[in-house]
């Protein structure tokens, strides 16, 4: 039982084109992307990323701002009871 199956490159090409088509939408229908709406969904879901990674740097730098302040002034407080300089 000889089952070969002959394809040209092109319809081998469109074949694969076929199944990944049909596989990408599945794929996206599986997580609720299938609809007119997906692409503003997608939008939406890198622009609330975008402004979650702003935030994060803002406090980061915050917190690093607040440290380096409570830093400073537990050196300056420090020095002023190590020299006894009148606070």
């Amino acid at each position: 039982m000889n089952d070969h199956i002959t394809l040209s490159r092109a319809e081998l090409d469109d074949l694969i084109e076929v199944a990944a088509e049909r596989g990408a939408r599945k794929a996206l229908a599986s997580v609720g992307l299938h609809d007119d709406r997906a692409a503003n969904d997608v939008r939406s879901l890198r622009d609330l990323l975008s402004v979650y990674r702003h935030v994060r740097n803002s406090a980061a730098a915050a917190f690093g701002k607040a440290l380096m302040y409570a830093l400073l002034g537990a050196g300056a407080l420090w020095l002023g009871i190590k020299f006894k300089v009148g606070l």
